[in-house]
């Protein structure tokens, strides 16, 4: 399985869009394996072809989402780009025989630090009320990876300091999950 030919399935012009989705899918899954190859996580078992795949098909479905300023003119709530790009996965993963379970439930729960159906329900956000919270240790160093990142402004990678507010501003669950994902990996600020 080569995830560019996935990506290149579902965006096959090269438009801005495409080069915006390579370029911040990269970023993460660069972080992702500078993060794995560090010393202290030398003992986590991960398996890296399915982090380096996962980080580049986990923003698959925004380009179905409305958020023009990150070029994306879809018509659904961007917030939906996770769960959009697992069925995205799934469908492709059917019509072409292979199993992309893994990864399209990494599509689902890399946003924020995860969801969890109360938060869902409490901010009346337009998913499913259901947890979307990463579980295996791929989907976690991917969502924590992704956070490094933005798709608009200047792409530059964020300072953990930056990482760190941009989510604790959401609540103390959030930045638990957040800390937790942190000290998993072994990175501090």
């Amino acid at each position: 399985m080569d995830s560019l030919d996935i990506i290149k399935h579902f965006y096959p012009e090269d438009t801005p869009l495409r080069r915006l989705l390579l370029r911040h899918s990269t970023q993460v899954r660069d972080k992702a394996l500078e993060i794995l190859a560090m010393p202290a996580n030398a003992t986590l078992e991960l398996d890296r072809k399915t982090v380096e795949n996962g980080a580049m098909l986990h923003d698959l479905g925004v380009g179905r989402c409305h958020a023009p300023s990150i070029l994306c003119e879809g018509s659904e709530h961007y917030l939906r780009h996770g769960l959009i790009g697992a069925q995205m996965l799934r469908e492709y993963g059917n019509t072409h025989s292979i199993d992309l379970e893994i990864y399209a439930r990494i599509c689902e729960r890399h946003t924020g630090a995860g969801l969890t159906a109360g938060e869902i329900t409490s901010q009346n956000l337009p998913l499913p009320h259901q947890d979307f919270l990463p579980e295996t240790p791929e989907e976690k160093l991917i969502c924590l990876a992704d956070k490094f990142f933005s798709k608009s402004g200047n792409m530059r990678e964020k300072p953990i300091g930056q990482v760190w507010t941009s989510l604790d501003k959401f609540g103390q669950d959030v930045a638990i999950r957040l800390h937790n994902l942190f000290a998993m990996f072994h990175l501090t600020f």
